[in-house]
């Protein structure tokens, strides 16, 4: 699937926080942003039906 950049304003200290979480673990910073969303979109769509 296609990829689109986006730029998120978010406050430094979150940002530099996250950013080490996931560093520490592993993980991509922009898959786990992906993720949440979709996540939040599927929650949403549970509470339609």
């Amino acid at each position: 699937m296609p990829k689109k950049n986006i730029t998120l304003s978010v406050e430094l200290n979150t940002h530099e926080n996250y950013t080490k979480f996931c560093k520490k673990r592993g993980l991509v910073l922009s898959r786990q942003f992906e993720l949440m969303m979709e996540k939040q979109m599927e929650e949403e769509a549970e509470k339609n039906e």
